[in-house]
This record gives structure tokens, sequence and C-alpha cells, in this order.
């Protein structure tokens, strides 16, 4: 049976987005995806926690799809998680997020070499969503480092880029649905391997 995958999509300047407009489309057009604009659903940030909570319950799967800003989330994401990941609900008495997976897919306007530098013994990108791990970890999630596009320097054009980005982001997420990716290993190591 496949899993069914919540993307919490966080743009706060979404009109004016190229890349993240472009996988969200993606997204959407994938069957057991569904796709949640925080910003647009919440413009002054007042979450509906009773609505998310079970968007996430009805989720095997849960995706934050955002920009890197400044190393972090956009601020929407910490509000979200500090409203709707509680005490009662996903840890202590229910355990709501218990055995779910649970990872970012972000984009940056930096390459990959500025991200791939270890720190503490992690990548720079993944480090950077340390607190988001270590809450997945203690609601007992199953978490996954990020899944990360980059600006790469290469002889691609911007939009041969978009589309090897947008096709990249679809394999992963049919993958993920269709329980064909094999979670231990990496994924840039897989999704160059197939």
């Amino acid at each position: 049976m496949p899993r069914s995958i919540l993307v919490l999509y966080a743009h706060p300047g979404a009109s004016r987005s190229v890349v993240n407009r472009r996988l969200k489309r993606v997204a959407e057009g994938l069957s057991g995806v569904t796709i949640v604009d925080l910003y647009a659903e919440y413009p002054t940030l007042y979450i509906d926690v009773l609505r998310e909570q079970a968007r996430v319950e009805a989720a095997d799967v849960v995706i934050f799809q955002h920009p890197v800003y400044w190393f972090s989330a956009p601020a929407i994401v910490k509000e979200w998680v500090d409203r709707v990941v509680t005490y009662g609900w996903a840890l202590g008495d229910r355990e709501a997020l218990k055995g779910k997976i649970y990872l970012h897919a972000v984009t940056t306007a930096a390459s990959h070499g500025v991200f791939a530098q270890e720190v503490t013994g992690r990548s720079a990108l993944r480090a950077q969503f340390h607190s988001f791990e270590a809450m997945a970890g203690l609601c007992g999630m199953r978490y996954l480092p990020p899944f990360s596009l980059f600006r790469e320097e290469a002889d691609e054009s911007r939009a041969e880029r978009l589309e090897h980005h947008a096709a990249a982001y679809a394999r992963f997420l049919r993958d993920l649905r269709d329980e064909k990716l094999d979670l231990a290993q990496p994924y840039r190591q897989q999704m160059a391997a197939s």
C-alpha cells in the first residue's frame, strides 16, 4: 500500500519563487501527495492546530518544502512546529507522530560546496536542521536528512537545471510514496544510480 505524503509548503515570497513554485507543481501532480501552502492558509501566522494535527494524522510522511534562509527554515515552519507538535498529542499520551517519516525538502541559492563541509560530524545543511531532527526523534518519527537542491555550477542552463531538479523531486516523491527508497542510504547516491 502506498504511503500518503503531506507536503507543507512554506515560501514567504511564493510569487517571486521560480524553483519552489515548480517543485510545488510537481508535487501537486502526484497521486497520494497532499500539498498545503502554509503562508497562503496562515498569512497572519495563526495556525489552526486541530486542522494541522488532523492532516498529519492522515499522512505517513510529513515534508516541509521551503527555501533555506540564513541556514534555517522560514518563520512559519518554526511557528507550525511550536503550535502543532504539542505534549499530549505528539508525545506523552497520544504519540500521534510515532513511526511517521519526516524531512525537509529545501532549495538554496548557494552551491553544494557551501553546505558540503562537516559541522559537528554532520553535513552543514543537516546541522542547520538539528532542532527539527531532535524534535522528530523525541516524537518517535523517522527523520531523514534534507532532500536538497542546490544552485550547481554546471554547464546546464537555468531552465535545464530547473527541469533536472523537478524530475529528481518527482522521482524522490514517487519512490518515497511507493516504498522504493532504501531509507538507510543517502538519496543523492540513490538518485544518481537510478
